[in-house]
C-alpha cells in the first residue's frame, strides 16, 4: 500500500503523455484500438511518441531519466525515433544539502572529515541522479575530487525497480509487441547496470585496471584512486582538470590538434576492445575532458567508471571477423558468424539471413568509407538479427552503444574521420595474434605454468603405470613370459604414439606456416 501514491504518480503521468496510446494502438483487437480513440478525446497528442515517452521519463524524476538513458542504448530492441529522442534525456538533478554529503562521508569513512581533508568544497561541482562531487585536499596536498552516493537512493531504486518490473509483466501480457520488446529482460538489465554503480567500490575497481591497461599507450589519463578513502558509499580520487571535450572552439584555441584528437578517441576505444576486452561503456562528452596541461597537453581525461564493458575471445573474434566480412562484402561469412555463435535458433537457412545481411549492408558502399559509421551498421546487424530470434549478448549491446558514442563524438571532432582506417590495424594485428606463430607462442606462454608443474612427476607416474601393469601381468610371482610379452605390445603402442604425435606437430607446423604466409602476402583486407 505504501507504493500507492508513486503509483498513482506514474500513471497520471504516463496517462497525461498518451502512453496508454502507445501502447493500445498497438493491439489488433478492434475494441481496444476504439478505447484508445476514445481515451484520446481532450488531450493534446500531436508531438511524436518519442518526445512523450521522453517528457514522462523526466517528470518521474532521477530514476526514470536513468532508464531511458538505458534503454536508448537497446536499439536493436527499440524503433529508431524513440530510441533518438531518449537518447537526449539529461541527467541534471539538483543536488542534496553539503551537510548530508559531510555525515555520508564521516559514517562511510569512520572518521571526522577534518580528519581527511585539509580543505572540503561544500558546494558540489556535479550532481547526477546517484551521486555528487566535491572538490578537496587531502592533508598531504593532493588535490581530489569526492564521489558521494545520495542519501537512501538505493530505497527509492529498489522502489521505482519493483515497479517497473510489474509494468514490464503487465506489458508483455497486453502485448505481443511488448513481447517482442522483452520489457522484462530490459528491466533486468537495468537494474544490474544501476546497481553496479550504487557500488562506488566497484566503480574504483574500473578505474584502477583501465588505468592499468591504458598506462603504456600515453593518449588517456584516468584519476588515480585514494584506496584509504574508498567506500561503496564514498569514492575519493585524483583530480583531474582539462577542458570539456563538447568545447570544441576552447580546445581550437588552446593549440590542440582536433583531428588528432578525434583519431586518437577511436584509437583509445580500439584498443580497449580488441586488446584488452575491458572498455568505458559511458564515454560521453559529460564523461570526457582533454588536458590543456603542458605535460600532458592533448591527452583525453576519463570520468565516471560505473560501467564498462568487457568481451572474452569468442566475443571479440565474432566481432573482428563481423568486420572485416562486412568490408570485403562477404555476406555469406557474416551470416554464417551469426549461425556459428549459435545465437540463431536451430534450422535457421543461412540463405534467408544472408539477404537480410545484404540489405542491411550493401546501401552502405554507395558512400566513401569516410561516410560508413560501423555503429550504425552494427545496430542494423542487431535489428535485422532480432527478425531470425537471434538472442543479442548484452556485453555486444553495450559495445554497440559505445562505439554509437565514439563515432558521434569523434565525427563532432572531425567530420573526415575515417573510423575504418583507424579500426583497420587493431582488427588486422588481433587476427595475426590468433593464428601462426604468434598465436602459438602466447598459448605456450599461458600452459607453461601447468607443464612446468606436470613435467616433474612424469617420470613417478610412468613408473607407477609400469609397475602396475607388472603386477597385474605376473599375478603374484615373479616376471615371466606373459609379462615380457605385455611389455613389448606397450611399448609398440608407445612408439606409434610418438611417432603420429611427431606427425601431427609437423603437420601443425606447417599448417602455421602456411597460414602466416597467406595471412602477410595474401589479399589485403
Amino acid at each position: 500500500m505504501k507504493h500507492w501514491p508513486r503509483l498513482a504518480l506514474i500513471a497520471w503521468v504516463m496517462l497525461r503523455q498518451g502512453m496508454d496510446q502507445l501502447v493500445l494502438t498497438q493491439m489488433r483487437h478492434p475494441g481496444l484500438r476504439l478505447l484508445a480513440r476514445v481515451l484520446a478525446i481532450g488531450r493534446n497528442l500531436e508531438a511524436p511518441r518519442g518526445e512523450r515517452l521522453r517528457l514522462a521519463f523526466e517528470r518521474l524524476g532521477p530514476i526514470f531519466v536513468k532508464f531511458g538513458q538505458v534503454l536508448s542504448t537497446r536499439r536493436d530492441l527499440l524503433p529508431p525515433d524513440i530510441a533518438d529522442e531518449l537518447a537526449k534525456l539529461q541527467d541534471r538533478v539538483p543536488p542534496f544539502p553539503s551537510a548530508q554529503a559531510r555525515q555520508i562521508i564521516e559514517q562511510s569513512l569512520g572518521k571526522p572529515i577534518e580528519a581527511v581533508f585539509s580543505q572540503f568544497d561544500a558546494d558540489p561541482v556535479a550532481s547526477a541522479s546517484i551521486a555528487q562531487v566535491h572538490f578537496g585536499v587531502l592533508h598531504d596536498g593532493r588535490q581530489v575530487a569526492v564521489k558521494v552516493l545520495r542519501p537512501n537512493v538505493l530505497t527509492v531504486i529498489d522502489a521505482d525497480l519493483g515497479l517497473l518490473r510489474k509494468g514490464a509483466e503487465w506489458l508483455e501480457r497486453l502485448s505481443a509487441d511488448g513481447r517482442r520488446l522483452r520489457p522484462r529482460e530490459v528491466v533486468a538489465e537495468f537494474d544490474k547496470y544501476l546497481h553496479d554503480e550504487l557500488d562506488l567500490g566497484r566503480e574504483a575497481a574500473n578505474a584502477a585496471q583501465l588505468r592499468r591497461n591504458m598506462g603504456g599507450l600515453e593518449l588517456l589519463m584516468v584519476p588515480e584512486m585514494v584506496w584509504d578513502h574508498i567506500s561503496q558509499n564514498v569514492l575519493v580520487m585524483e583530480r583531474m582538470v582539462g577542458t570539456p571535450i563538447s568545447q570544441v572552439e576552447q580546445l581550437r584555441a588552446a593549440g590542440v590538434d582536433i583531428p588528432k584528437l578525434a583519431r586518437d578517441g577511436v584509437t583509445i576505444f580500439f584498443t580497449q576492445v580488441f586488446r584488452d576486452g575491458f572498455f568505458h561503456a559511458d564515454m560521453h562528452p559529460g564523461n570526457i575532458m582533454v588536458s590543456t596541461a603542458p605535460a600532458t597537453f592533448g591527452r583525453y581525461i576519463a570520468l565516471d567508471f560505473g560501467i564498462v564493458g568487457t568481451l572474452d575471445a569468442r566475443d571479440k573474434e565474432y566481432l573482428a571477423q563481423n568486420f572485416i566480412a562486412f568490408f570485403r562484402r562477404d555476406y555469406r561469412r557474416v551470416a554464417e558468424l551469426h549461425i556459428e555463435s549459435g545465437w540463431v535458433p536451430p534450422g535457421t537457412r543461412a540463405d534467408e539471413l544472408e539477404g537480410a545481411v545484404r540489405a542491411v549492408c550493401e546501401p552502405h558502399f554507395d558512400r566513401p568509407l569516410k561516410d560508413i559509421s560501423l555503429g550504425q551498421v552494427l545496430m542494423r546487424l542487431f535489428q535485422t538479427s532480432r527478425r531470425f530470434n537471434v538472442e543479442i549478448q548484452p556485453q555486444l549491446v553495450l559495445l554497440q552503444k559505445t562505439l554509437l558514442n565514439v563515432e558521434g563524438l569523434g565525427r563532432q571532432l572531425d567530420p573526415e574521420l575515417d573510423l575504418w582506417s583507424t579500426a583497420k590495424p587493431f582488427l588486422e594485428r588481433w587476427m595475426n595474434e590468433q593464428i601462426g606463430w604468434r598465436a602459438l607462442v602466447s598459448q605456450l606462454k599461458q600452459e607453461a605454468p601447468r607443464y612446468a608443474h606436470f613435467l616433474p612427476e612424469l617420470p613417478r607416474l610412468l613408473h607407477e603405470a609400469l609397475a602396475a601393469r607388472t603386477a597385474v601381468a605376473s599375478g603374484a610371482g615373479g616376471p615371466s613370459q606373459a609379462l615380457m610379452e605385455a611389455l613389448l605390445v606397450e611399448q609398440r603402442r608407445t612408439n606409434r604414439l610418438l611417432q603420429a604425435l611427431g606427425w601431427a606437430a609437423m603437420g601443425f607446423v606447417l599448417g602455421a606456416l602456411a597460414v602466416q604466409v597467406l595471412s602477410r602476402f595474401g589479399p589485403p583486407l
